[in-house]
């Protein structure tokens, strides 16, 4: 059986489990209180046994996950949504905006055509499954979910990118608004991004915010107040700066 996948507990009774794909990270919420599990993003693919070790490790199983949040459309964030769905019927919210990165119809323009070649391909070797958004995010909702979850528009790297933060733990999953690994905090590669001219307006929106843990799907290990850090780094480094 494959190692319980790391895990941080803002209080007791709440803990996150950081699902690790070969390219980047899902993530589990669990409300040990309620007995509740939430999905934010799926992955990519070959994670089943790390959702199912965490799940365990809680003593639940799929029969108490309520939601899957994506915060946006790309493989690398999808690619389990399919047979999740299908296993356990919860509903998928996204922003509209991402309906056609789910389902491959996003026309790509530019440098981010080379995303798209990219995404076509995964997509075709995985046998991927696309589903639908079942209810819709709004920018600036509340969510009852794991002690209350507020959407956050972050567009850049696609128009629909959405964070979810926690005012409970002054926690902000930021999806790929950047990565961060030892050697700093980067922005997604250009070619990613389908609406780049946006990321540094979501970037100020963060540093508004000023959340003490930033949660990112591309990164080293799970430390938000890490990952705060290296992002305070890179607003610096930029030029011009944010």
């Amino acid at each position: 059986m494959p190692a319980t996948p790391a895990s941080f507990s803002p209080e007791a009774g709440y803990a996150i489990y950081d699902i690790r794909s070969v390219v980047g990270s899902c993530f589990l919420l669990i409300d040990r209180s309620r007995r509740e599990v939430v999905l934010i993003d799926a992955g990519l693919a070959g994670e089943k046994p790390q959702f199912e070790q965490a799940l365990a490790a809680e003593g639940l199983a799929w029969k108490e996950l309520k939601v899957i949040l994506l915060t946006h459309g790309h493989l690398d964030h999808t690619g389990n949504l399919g047979w999740i769905k299908k296993l356990t019927g919860v509903p998928v919210r996204a922003h509209p905006l991402e309906q056609a990165h789910i389902d491959g119809t996003f026309h790509y323009h530019g440098p981010s055509r080379a995303c798209g070649l990219m995404q076509r391909a995964g997509r075709t070797l995985l046998r991927y499954q696309p589903v639908k958004i079942n209810e819709a995010l709004v920018p600036g909702a509340d969510l009852p979910f794991w002690g209350g979850l507020k959407v956050l528009h972050l567009p850049g790297h696609t128009e629909g990118h959405c964070g979810f933060y926690s005012q409970r733990f002054d926690l902000l999953f930021s999806g790929d608004l950047f990565a961060s690994y030892s050697f700093g905090a980067r922005l997604p590669p250009f070619p990613f991004n389908s609406c780049p001219e946006k990321i540094k307006g979501s970037l100020r929106t963060v540093q508004h915010l000023a959340p003490r843990h930033l949660i990112a799907n591309h990164a080293d290990r799970l430390d938000g107040e890490l990952h705060r850090r290296r992002f305070d780094e890179l607003v610096q480094r930029l030029n011009p700066p944010v």
